[in-house]
């Protein structure tokens, strides 16, 4: 399972994987662009034994989209882009401001969406469809021109036909807590709420 260590550990410029820094206590997560490669804007975690993952992906800022529906517009998105089917919000955020997460004073403005849908894995086709539930935050750094997206995907069901079945079995997911781990929706909520900057500088020259 995915236990997260931050905050944020900065050392080069326009590379997120100087922007988060990780401890897996439990070695079971991989970071995967220790396997294949992974866009500088991104950092990807998986948990193979549960078909889980966690991502943290740095956007520049939306100005089209407002702040009060801005996870929910970001996931609907990632629905279209993934060809996600039978989309269905099940949950949004107030917008909340978050007081340890200031530039200038200016604290980053969060907001947080679940979603479920039936989605293929890697290039297979529909008839291989699993249905997943996909947990997104936005963090919006607008005085540095930045969207921070934090993004959980968890298996509701796998498909018999998924590449997914070989790894974790078909049928219904097993729950994190019956498996001793720790519900992807907690980790997910430290992910969030523990999410910091420590060198805006990171920023420049937007800052």
């Amino acid at each position: 399972m995915l236990v997260l260590w931050l905050p944020v550990m900065i050392y080069e410029p326009d590379n997120i994987k100087d922007l988060i820094s990780f401890a897996d206590a439990f070695g079971a997560s991989q970071d995967v662009s220790n396997i294949r490669q992974v866009p500088d804007h991104q950092e990807v975690f998986v948990d193979p034994a549960r078909d889980e993952s966690l991502i943290f992906e740095l956007l520049d800022y939306k100005h089209d989209v407002g702040d009060e529906g801005s996870a929910v517009w970001f996931i609907q998105d990632l629905a279209i882009e993934q060809d996600g089917e039978g989309f269905t919000l099940l949950e949004q955020s107030t917008v909340v401001e978050a007081p340890g997460l200031c530039y200038k004073n200016i604290p980053a403005i969060v907001t947080t969406a679940v979603g479920q849908m039936a989605v293929s894995k890697g290039r297979q086709g529909r008839e291989a469809q699993n249905i997943i539930k996909v947990y997104l935050a936005s963090i919006r750094l607008k005085e540095v021109g930045t969207d921070v997206l934090i993004t959980a995907y968890e298996p509701i069901v796998i498909n018999p036909l998924s590449e997914s079945a070989s790894a974790v079995g078909a049928g219904l997911a097993i729950p994190a807590t019956q498996s001793g781990f720790m519900p992807l929706v907690e980790i997910f909520k430290l992910a969030v709420t523990n999410f910091k900057v420590t060198d805006w500088g990171l920023f420049s020259p937007s800052v």
